[in-house]
């Protein structure tokens, strides 16, 4: 008698793809956000059922944390990427503005906007934990672009009078207001018209400098009075 292979059972091989299953979670955490996101969601985009989610991810949580690890290896990784390529402070936080730009404009293969930007900046307390993970992940870069300027002070290409923090914390901001143009549908030429606006243009950098710099300097106004644009 044929054994029916198509029989649930102990140690069946899972009848869908894991990686493809999770590149379609990501999407869909892009677009609609992690609370908006139900588990019918998922299983309908996936093409799964709950028990199939369940058994490959544990939950609805872990397989966002694994979307997130997903999206900072892929599309996420402009400030690493940055950090580690490039040879001066300025040089790194223009490729960082640039890229950010393109990260988070729309194409046809994903989304606009950032998953980590705005995620989950408010949220049931039923979230706070993947909440708080999400925070830690925004965190990360923003000590990354810290520790740069602290090296870029120290090596004399920024001033020793320059808040290094107020400055990182500054490109942080920028960058976080361009994800959330991106999300209301500017596109990639405007957003990055943006970057280019702080990183070519010194008439714009000085008005773009918030008060709380006054009395210091933008990055590339710090680094253009010391060595040629």
């Amino acid at each position: 008698m044929e054994k029916d292979t198509n029989k649930p059972g102990r140690g069946r091989p899972r009848a869908f793809d894991r990686d493809a299953a999770l590149r379609t979670a990501l999407q869909l955490f892009l677009e609609r956000g992690y609370e908006s996101t139900s588990v019918a969601d998922l299983v309908a985009a996936m093409g799964i059922a709950p028990p199939s989610l369940y058994s490959a991810f544990g939950s609805k949580e872990q397989l966002y944390r694994e979307a997130l690890q997903l999206y900072l290896e892929g599309r996420g990784r402009f400030v690493t990427r940055a950090l580690a390529e490039e040879t001066t402070a300025r040089a790194t936080v223009e490729r960082i503005l640039r890229d950010a730009a393109r990260s988070f404009s729309p194409s046809a293969e994903h989304p606009p906007g950032c998953m980590i930007s705005a995620s989950l900046l408010a949220c049931s307390p039923d979230n706070e934990a993947i909440a708080d993970h999400v925070a830690g992940l925004r965190a990360a870069p923003l000590a990354a672009m810290v520790r740069r300027l602290e090296r870029a002070q120290a090596e004399g290409e920024l001033p020793p009078d320059v808040d290094v923090r107020a400055l990182a914390r500054y490109y942080a901001a920028v960058i976080s207001g361009m994800a959330v143009q991106a999300r209301d549908g500017a596109s990639a030429r405007e957003l990055l018209a943006i970057a280019s606006a702080i990183a070519d243009k010194p008439a714009a950098q000085a008005a773009l400098r918030p008060p709380y710099l006054r009395g210091h300097c933008t990055l590339f106004h710090a680094i253009s009075a010391r060595s040629p644009a």
